[in-house]
């Protein structure tokens, strides 16, 4: 008799589909949970205001946060925030909708930002510094007026490392965008739980959400920004060099200000013989070697790990 595999052809899909998507959600809420707790981004009683633009960022922040809130060991709030900039054709129904079949407490602050932009730049420069600049100032008069302890942005690893060459770059400053802040006035911290993420897994995670994705007409869709030219040569390495952008963003954590330059951060005028060693190590006059190393992901527990570099190749090539 001829087995029947129609049912095992057509389930198996799905099972694998399912695997997948639970294994990146957990991949997501681990690393989620890591920041929170890295930098004691959510405590016990905290408002917490998350900035929903409508682009995947901001929507997998807002489900993964909602997620680590049922089983998280304090209590803490979620308000979602949307700013309708008045931006011409915007469906308006669309974030109002999405928040209502979650259940929870959302706001949609309208102000003609997309009129002012418009006004003050002209046409064909560059609308992200004033666009930026209002929807913060916003965004801080709304925290107060909710209530809010902390202000949660959707910014991930990515964007912190195109930051960092972008000030490298553009701005002679070694400086990226932290995971935690006050600013300015001292009145408000914003916080971004998704500094350890990957753009990519945030772009799989949206899709399988079906995020009702809302474009923006402003800054997104500006062809040749600086910060643009920055993540396709991000994205270029990243192809090329399999575990390099992990590497960079470990720099981020790992500083030896006595092995840069700035005299404001370390004394160096202050270094006297007889001093103990600096930490970092003594290289004065021998040519710095390096064991470079590429991060592989466990594909069957989602950890992450190294391997020698001679045995990179053959591995990146086994699991992917």
């Amino acid at each position: 008799m001829t087995k029947d595999t129609t049912t095992s052809a057509a389930v198996k899909p799905s099972f694998q589909q399912n695997y997948n998507q639970n294994k990146l959600h957990k991949r997501l809420r681990r690393l989620t949970g890591q920041a929170i707790a890295d930098f004691a981004m959510i405590e016990e009683g905290d408002r917490v205001m998350v900035c929903l633009s409508g682009g995947k960022d901001s929507y997998t922040l807002l489900d993964i946060l909602l997620n680590l809130k049922i089983s998280a060991p304090i209590n803490f709030e979620i308000i979602a925030v949307n700013l309708d900039q008045k931006q011409p054709g915007f469906p308006e129904d669309v974030l109002p909708n999405y928040l209502a079949t979650l259940g929870i407490d959302y706001k949609i602050v309208q102000e003609n930002t997309y009129g002012i932009v418009k006004e003050k730049i002209p046409e064909g420069k560059t609308t992200c510094s004033l666009c930026s600049r209002l929807r913060r100032g916003i965004l801080y008069r709304t925290a107060t007026e909710l209530g809010a302890t902390k202000i949660a942005l959707g910014h991930h690893r990515d964007d912190i490392l195109e930051t960092l060459f972008l000030n490298m770059f553009y701005g002679g400053k070694l400086k990226a965008m932290p995971p935690k802040l006050m600013n300015d006035s001292g009145e408000h911290i914003i916080i971004r739980p998704l500094a350890y993420c990957k753009e990519k897994d945030i772009s799989k995670y949206a899709a399988i959400k079906q995020f009702p994705i809302i474009p923006c007409n402003l800054c997104g869709s500006q062809p040749n920004l600086q910060r643009q030219v920055i993540k396709e040569m991000l994205n270029e390495w990243d192809r090329k060099f399999p575990g390099r952008i992990e590497s960079m963003f470990r720099a981020t954590q790992n500083i030896t200000l006595s092995h840069l330059c700035d005299t404001k951060l370390f004394d160096f005028a202050g270094i006297k013989k007889g001093d103990a060693a600096i930490n970092g190590g003594d290289l004065a006059f021998d040519r710095e070697t390096f064991t470079p190393t590429a991060l592989f992901e466990d594909q069957e527990t989602g950890e992450e790990f190294n391997l020698p570099p001679e045995n990179d190749l053959i591995l990146w090539r086994e699991i992917n």
